[in-house]
C-alpha cells in the first residue's frame, strides 16, 4: 500500500486536523474512495445502490453526538458511568472514533424500501431491506479492500454488532497501527467532555482493550 503514509500526526488519528477528503458528504481519503467507486459500480449491476450515511466526523461532531447522548441519559436518571457505558454501546468517546480516519463508512442500500431508524441490525437480516446489501458485502467487499468492523462473533467485545460498518483496511490498518502507539489513555483522559470526571482508569483501559481494539481481527 505505497500510497498510504506511514505517519500520521496525533492530530489527524484523533479527529482534529483536516484530511484530504473525497466524495460529497461521504469523506474517504482518495484511495479509500476510489475503491468505494469502484465497489459501488460494481453493486449496482445487482440492482444495489450503496448509500454513505456516515462517513468522516471529526472530533467537535463526535463530542457533539457524545455530550447531547449524555446530557439525554443523565437526564433520564442514570449515573454518569451508568450514561457513559449506555453511549459506549454504540457511539465512540471522541478521539477514538474509526470515523475519524477518512477509510471507514456506514452503509445502507438507498435502492430498498425502507422507513425509520436505518442502522438497525435487523434491517440488514432475513426479510429486511438491505439483507441483499449485506449478502453482497460478505461477497464482495474483500475484493475492494473493505471489511465489516464490529463483527456478530459472540466473543467480541466492545461495540455491539454493526453489520451497516466497513472500513478500507489498506489505510485503516496503518492508522490503528500509528494510533495504538500514543497514550490513547491520556488522550482521553485531557478531552474536556461531559462524564470526564467519573471515569476511572479502569473504564478507559477497558474501553480501549474491547471498544477501540474490539474489532474485526483482519483489521488489527
Amino acid at each position: 500500500s505505497c500510497l498510504a503514509q506511514d505517519n500520521y500526526s496525533i492530530e489527524v488519528l484523533t479527529g482534529k486536523a483536516s484530511l484530504a477528503l473525497f466524495g460529497d458528504g461521504i469523506g474517504l481519503q482518495k484511495q479509500s474512495y476510489d475503491a468505494f467507486i469502484k465497489m459501488k459500480a460494481e453493486a449496482e449491476k445487482q440492482g444495489i445502490e450503496i448509500q454513505v450515511v456516515s462517513g468522516h466526523r471529526d472530533f467537535s461532531r463526535q463530542k457533539s453526538i457524545w455530550n447531547r447522548k449524555y446530557k439525554a441519559y443523565t437526564a433520564q436518571g442514570m449515573s454518569p458511568v451508568g450514561a457513559m457505558d449506555k453511549i459506549i454501546e454504540y457511539s465512540t468517546y471522541p478521539g477514538t472514533s474509526r470515523h475519524h480516519w477518512g477509510t471507514d463508512i456506514d452503509i445502507i442500500d438507498a435502492a430498498a424500501t425502507y422507513s425509520g431508524n436505518v442502522l438497525v441490525p435487523e434491517k440488514y437480516e432475513g426479510d429486511g431491506p438491505f439483507c441483499k446489501l449485506k449478502e453482497w458485502m460478505d461477497e464482495n467487499a474483500q475484493k475492494f479492500g473493505f471489511y465489516l468492523v464490529y463483527t456478530d462473533n459472540p466473543d467480541r467485545k466492545g461495540f455491539y454488532y454493526e453489520p451497516w460498518h466497513y472500513s478500507y483496511k489498506p489505510i485503516s490498518k496503518p492508522m490503528l497501527e500509528a494510533y495504538r502507539k500514543l497514550d490513547i489513555a491520556h488522550i482521553i483522559k485531557s478531552e474536556d467532555l461531559l462524564g470526564k470526571n467519573h471515569m476511572t482508569t479502569e473504564f478507559i483501559n477497558t474501553y480501549i482493550e474491547e471498544n477501540v481494539l474490539g474489532i474485526n481481527p483482519d483489521l488489527k
